[in-house]
């Protein structure tokens, strides 16, 4: 800490950038570590462990949810009390048996104890990156840093979800798709232990000249009252987690029951792939220009169009058939998440005070990260009752309300800026 202060403290994207983009890398790793799984986990599920219940398969991913949403929350308080990088490495530590679970799972068991341990690494080093990127690059640019942190997990899911599925067709569901896995979780240890720098006393450093925007929001909230606001009283901050919520829980489908649907249909583990990869790879490219787009045009009508065109995508999945129009429905998707998961972030970070922008943060993305789990339950539920394409249909549904509370609740938290005008004398 000392050697780190001992330099005058600069906010801002192009004085800290070195240290951003090495932590845009890191989160790619993180964001591997997932995209291990989206494409032959739920396939494992049915052609090795013989689980046909929906509602069955997709316990793994409500393993995932609900662990990694509660390690969200504490990773707000550790990182604040602790310090960012050493919850980072943490997280990293606790993720590199995962894949190793993976490939010796004699039972299904095994695989949820390793998404257990997938939720901790997720919650642990997902946030810490959020976070770390918040404090580095200050008020101004926080739309477009959550962009590129959010593009980055999210392309690295995108792109091992494909190669696992080619992984997957050519050598089989294992061993070869999950050691992509064991490589990233090497690696991320590697470079969060030796290169990552702490970025807590940027935080404070952007406290000591921040001014809330409203006077309940200083500096001396605790613990419960931060979780209040953001969860239920401050209406942007819930306004955003219960659509990061939602956003989730259609994520869920598409990981949990997707790969399941095109198969029944008669695609190959192939083109599986390619569609599971396509929409978190728009999902990701797109973020690169929605969350900049936030910081000039505004947050909430990027987020409400955003919900409603996933509702429209999820809606295009359910309603057909094929290869081709599948392709377009990822496509809408992923167009749609990318307008709506970086600028939630960026509405916590506007609203937040700086000394609890963390636990923030980290309450936002315990309900965020509850979807996965709520979603897969109701998806498996309705599914094992009514039919895949009947549980589709009821997220296209929610996921449309939930752009509609948006527009009805939440209110601009980064105002368009109006164009600089000349003065003539």
């Amino acid at each position: 800490m000392t050697a780190s202060t001992s330099a005058p403290l600069r906010l801002g994207l192009r004085q800290n950038l070195p240290q951003f983009l090495l932590l845009v890398a890191v989160n790619a790793l993180v964001g591997g570590m997932i995209g291990q799984e989206r494409t032959v986990l739920p396939l494992l599920a049915d052609q090795v462990f013989g689980l046909g219940a929906f509602t069955a398969s997709l316990t793994f991913i409500v393993a995932f949810g609900v662990t990694k949403a509660l390690t969200n929350l504490a990773a707000g308080t550790l990182s604040d009390r602790y310090g960012r990088k050493p919850v980072l490495v943490a997280g990293w530590l606790i993720g590199l048996p995962v894949p190793l679970l993976l490939i010796w799972a004699p039972s299904w068991w095994w695989v949820i104890a390793a998404n257990v341990l997938l939720g901790v690494n997720q919650g642990l080093t997902w946030s810490t990156t959020i976070v770390m990127k918040i404090d580095l690059v200050g008020p101004d640019r926080r739309g477009l840093a959550m962009g590129f942190n959010e593009a980055a997990g999210y392309l690295a899911v995108a792109a091992t979800s494909a190669a696992t599925g080619w992984l997957a067709a050519d050598h089989g569901l294992r061993p070869a798709p999950f050691l992509l896995g064991l490589a990233f979780a090497a690696l991320g240890l590697g470079l969060s232990t030796v290169f990552v720098k702490e970025t807590r006393h940027h935080a404070l450093h952007e406290a000591r000249t921040h001014t809330p925007s409203n006077g309940d929001h200083h500096d001396a909230l605790t613990g419960r009252q931060i979780f209040t606001l953001t969860s239920f009283r401050e209406k942007a901050l819930s306004s955003a987690s219960q659509a990061g919520l939602v956003n989730n829980l259609n994520d869920s489908l598409a990981w949990g029951l997707f790969p399941i649907l095109f198969a029944t249909s008669g695609l190959g583990i192939a083109r599986i792939g390619v569609l599971v990869a396509l929409y978190p790879a728009v999902w990701g490219f797109g973020q690169m220009a929605t969350g900049g787009l936030s910081d000039r045009w505004g947050r909430k009508w990027l987020i409400v169009a955003g919900m409603l065109l996933q509702a429209a995508g999820i809606a295009l999945v359910a309603a057909t058939t094929g290869f081709t129009v599948w392709a377009i429905a990822a496509v809408l998707m992923g167009a749609g998440t990318a307008m709506v998961y970086p600028v939630l972030l960026a509405v916590i970070g506007d609203v937040a005070h700086p000394t609890w922008r963390a636990r923030a943060v980290g309450a936002y993305r315990l309900w965020r990260d509850l979807g996965y789990a709520i979603g897969a339950l109701i998806a498996g539920i309705t599914a094992d009752l009514l039919g895949l394409r009947a549980a589709i249909w009821l997220i296209a549904a929610l996921t449309a309300a939930s752009g509609i509370i948006v527009a009805i609740r939440m209110y601009e938290t980064h105002p368009r800026q109006p164009a600089p005008t000349s003065v003539e004398n």
